[in-house]
């Protein structure tokens, strides 16, 4: 007799090699299956001899056992919304060489405006005072050499020395403030990979956040941008093609990083965290509402949210005036995808499945049309509802009975992980440090696959209980118990 064995999988660590010495790195759960995970083979066959691609095909598969690390970078500029699954080979060659050249014009931009962008090299130091004069000796890349520049830079110092004539342009000495702040979070961004041993590879990094920081000048950079982007630039071999893929991932996110005023763009996202846990579990709910942020718990958590919270929290509002501020701990989960929660293949894992139960064919119509809707009707009934994903079928179903607002899956994920430890948490939480610590613990040794699942059914959940009643005839009647 025969024993069917369930198949262990191929590790993935030969894909993102760890530096030697790096002991501490949370083992990846996430490992190549057949028949299970999106293969080379399978993705090929998904499209025609056109080079149009069937992604009801592949989604599923990206669900169920994600993407092989070989064609990744690829599928991801598919779930992103970079191109039209529709479209074929030639017309999307032109796009990509179409944005290649503005890309380029970009780069160029802001080269002229400060030439270490493009040379190879990158700057961990100021530049620039808030008033706009320019500060002589930058530090550049990692060792203190010097660039010979039209407005000479900064060595770290407490009384910098200034050269050359101010600058007036307001936009411009925004995007230069932000220059020194992108070279120190890229120096520690995924430093545990070799792949950013190599000096080239981390002045990629910081190019790409220097272009996008001047391109969306309304949010520029903020802290965590670094960590959404470190992937693109791995996957990627282009650099225009990471910088796109990038900045499709921020038309998701970029509201996080708004911060105007009292307010914090993660802030809606945190009281939408607080309402989803209220309807789900609310005995959970009421129990972090009775948690009260003291000014000793803020020193412990930032321990925790680290540089985002102290950066986000305090340069722009008082946390006792933070919508969801009993949900503080949840800041960057949210900000930045759960890429501190989970090692660096499983947070892949998690993003692809996460834009697979997200994907809306109409995307990349959405991104290039920046005056069109979201939801054209006619256009959805001449679409498949397989080329829907799994999540955002059930949001189309709901919506226009009644049911909230449509919430991103990520609010969901932070939901599951707090349900899967509900019983800890009203057992031993008694203040956010508590709170903090729990999760802590639990960093590198959550499930990817089982987050999914959770916050799938915790998305049922929350959808039947903010509308309970039966459709008939376009009236709402309550359920018969």
């Amino acid at each position: 007799m025969h024993i069917l064995r369930k198949d262990p999988g191929l590790p993935i660590d030969s894909f993102y090699e760890v530096r030697a010495g790096c002991t501490d790195v949370p083992e990846t759960k996430f490992k190549i299956k057949a028949g299970k995970t999106l293969s080379v083979k399978r993705w090929r066959a998904s499209f025609s001899p056109e080079g149009s691609l069937d992604i009801g095909k592949c989604l599923s598969r990206i669900y169920r056992g994600g993407i092989h690390p070989s064609i990744r970078g690829e599928v991801w500029e598919f779930l992103l919304g970079c191109y039209d699954p529709k479209s074929k080979f030639d017309e999307r060659e032109q796009i990509r060489k179409r944005r290649r050249e503005q890309y380029a014009e970009l780069k160029d931009s802001c080269k002229r405006m400060f030439p270490v962008v493009g040379s190879g090299k990158f700057i961990t130091a100021r530049v620039i005072t808030a008033n706009g004069d320019p500060i002589k000796d930058p530090v550049v890349g990692t060792n203190p050499q010097k660039i010979s520049t039209p407005q000479s830079q900064e060595n770290v110092g407490s009384s910098p020395a200034t050269v050359g004539p101010r600058e007036q342009d307001k936009e411009i000495i925004q995007w230069k403030l932000a220059l020194h702040q992108i070279g120190l979070d890229v120096v520690r961004t995924d430093r545990t990979l070799m792949f950013y041993e190599k000096q080239e590879n981390l002045a990629k990094l910081w190019d790409v956040l220097a272009v996008y920081a001047w391109f969306d000048k309304d949010v520029g950079y903020g802290q965590g941008m670094s960590d959404l982007c470190s992937p693109m630039i791995m996957l990627l071999e282009d650099e225009a093609d990471a910088f796109w893929c990038f900045e499709r991932l921020m038309r998701r996110l970029r509201g996080n990083f708004r911060c105007t005023g009292n307010t914090v763009g993660v802030e809606a996202q945190l009281s939408n965290l607080a309402k989803v846990t209220q309807v789900v579990d609310p005995k959970l709910h009421q129990h972090l509402g009775m948690l009260r942020l003291l000014i000793t718990e803020v020193v412990l958590i930032a321990s925790y949210v680290s540089w985002l919270m102290i950066y986000f929290l305090f340069s722009c509002t008082n946390a006792e005036h933070l919508g969801g501020g009993g949900y503080l701990f949840a800041f960057r989960m949210l900000m930045v995808l759960f890429r501190r929660e989970f090692s660096f293949g499983d947070s892949l894992h998690l993003w692809e499945m996460m834009w697979a139960l997200e994907y809306d064919p109409q995307l990349f119509s959405l991104y290039e049309d920046e005056g069109g809707e979201r939801h054209n009707v006619e256009k959805v009934k001449r679409k498949s509802k397989r080329q829907y994903g799994k999540y955002e079928r059930a949001n189309r179903r709901n919506r226009g009975s009644g049911a909230a607002q449509q919430l991103p899956i990520s609010v969901f994920l932070v939901a599951s992980v707090l349900e899967d430890r509900s019983d800890k948490l009203m057992r031993e939480a008694r203040g956010l440090d508590d709170v903090v610590k729990i999760l802590n613990d639990s960093s590198g040794n959550m499930d990817a696959k089982k987050a999914c699942t959770g916050a799938m059914k915790l998305q049922k959940k929350y959808l039947k209980r903010q509308n309970p009643g039966h459709t008939i005839l376009g009236l709402n009647l309550p359920q018969l118990i």
